[in-house]
């Protein structure tokens, strides 16, 4: 039996001799990369860039720097889905990401525009499932299981609970929440928190409404447009309407009002 050391957690500067890197593949300096991990001829890996064991890296996909992929990780695979035909669609994602073991990620497609893209800083745990062209914003969490099919957007600092499972084409808000085990199958509206199959509103996200410092005003003017698009009967057209004339101005108010005014699946209720 052959020996062959395998990368630590803390993953060296060093490109073990077992891994499989493609000619055309741009690695810059202070990249590591574990034993017989596999890079595609089409993929650019930042500095500090740390790929564990056995991860694949493929299709037309940069990779920002310091960003970890665990072992047995997918990232840049082929879409699952059967209107792609092959197209040199890509992946690009941002700085500082955590991909955990057997997370899989897609390329585009033709159809959504040909990009997936992703941030910086977030954390995907383990089984993650993101499709082609989806959108995730900045310092994003995905616990164990979690699915987001096709065209997803999520927007920053969302909470996405174990084994939930998000409809293609849906939107999450920025500071939204997602119980585990979640079945969304229409937009959430931001800084709300929605459980259940379907899900369905179930109060604010306010720890993390503090914890963005959006103070105690910010939080009882969120409060109140909740209460104006879930507690008064209303259709969204309406709720916004008499959240500008009641909600003062300001930036958090701004993000839930172009939200609601951008949603075409509709938003939980």
């Amino acid at each position: 039996m052959i020996d062959i050391p395998l990368f630590k957690t803390t993953y060296p500067d060093a490109i073990h001799p077992s891994a499989v890197i493609s000619p055309g593949a741009e690695i810059a300096k202070n990249v590591g990369i574990g034993a017989f991990a596999v890079i595609g001829p089409k993929v650019k890996l930042s500095e500090g860039v740390r790929v564990g064991a056995h991860a694949v890296v493929d299709g037309r996909t940069t990779i920002g720097p310091r960003t970890r992929i665990s072992p047995f990780a997918s990232i840049g695979s082929i879409p699952q889905d059967l209107k792609y035909h092959g197209e040199d669609a890509e992946l690009i994602i941002g700085a500082e990401n955590q991909f955990r073991e057997y997370c899989n990620v897609s390329i585009g497609t033709e159809g959504g525009g040909g990009k997936t893209v992703i941030g910086s800083r977030n954390l995907f745990m383990v089984y993650t499932h993101i499709a082609h062209d989806c959108v995730i914003g900045d310092d994003c969490i995905a616990a164990n299981g979690v699915a987001m099919a096709g065209h997803v957007h999520v927007g920053d600092r969302a909470v996405l609970g174990g084994l939930s499972a998000i409809h293609q084409f849906c939107r999450i808000g920025t500071m939204a929440m997602i119980a585990g085990g979640a079945m969304v199958s229409q937009d959430v509206p931001p800084f709300t928190m929605v459980h259940g199959n379907r899900a369905v509103p179930n109060g604010l996200n306010a720890i993390g409404i503090k914890r963005a410092g959006l103070g105690t005003e910010g939080l009882a003017g969120i409060k109140n447009m909740y209460r104006l698009l879930y507690s008064e009967n209303l259709t969204v057209e309406d709720a916004v309407t008499l959240i500008l004339a009641e909600v003062p101005a300001a930036p958090w108010r701004d993000v839930f009002v172009e939200f609601l005014r951008k949603s075409e699946r509709g938003v939980c209720r």
